[in-house]
């Protein structure tokens, strides 16, 4: 055996502590490598089936897809949604698609919905609303604020799970580099 540099040590510490950081603190919805749930039907906001009950994992079939499951559209939710809206129509053509399950009871979620897509100006990410905790089989934690789901071919590719105030710039460039690397994928 041979002696580790302590400054070695010091950076493999520094990298697991980041990778923990960016990843969030809780375990969240299905894991990379499981199959996705399933179908669940979601109140459509937005998008060509607004004001439509309609199952957005069905509409998407084996495409690519970010589907993202979360309490409200907080700055931190709505600068993610913004880029994943961008990455969408910039990855028209890998048939990429994005959803936001916004997981509330609160009256009238779907008025504020409406307004934060126009604000926001979301053109290609469908938000869709239903009921607080999410649909059971996909086993969100009462804990997280939000969770991201990276798949393709139904299976998970990356999972992201925050609490409140843990989906930080750092975190969304993460998400976004796991989407290029799943979509570079045959």
């Amino acid at each position: 055996m041979f002696p580790i540099p302590s400054t070695l040590v010091s950076f493999l510490v520094a990298l697991l502590w980041s990778g923990l950081a960016v990843a969030g603190s809780t375990i969240s919805g299905p894991q990379p490598g499981e199959k996705v749930p399933g179908p669940f039907k979601v109140l459509n906001i937005t998008g060509p089936e607004a004001g439509q009950t309609s199952c957005q994992y069905c509409n998407h079939g084996t495409r690519p897809v970010v589907a993202i499951f979360t309490k409200a559209i907080t700055p931190q939710v709505a600068q993610l949604l913004k880029n994943i809206d961008s990455a969408t129509a910039m990855q028209e053509s890998t048939g990429l698609g994005s959803f936001v399950v916004v997981c509330s009871d609160v009256p009238g979620m779907d008025q504020q919905l409406r307004a934060a897509a126009s604000q926001l100006g979301l053109q290609k990410t469908i938000l869709t609303l239903y009921k607080a905790g999410g649909p059971e089989k996909y086993r969100l934690a009462p804990e997280a604020d939000v969770t991201v789901l990276l798949y393709k071919h139904l299976t998970v590719k990356a999972n992201y799970a925050f609490k409140d105030a843990e989906l930080t710039e750092t975190a969304i460039n993460a998400i976004l580099t796991d989407l290029a690397k799943m979509l570079s994928e045959n």
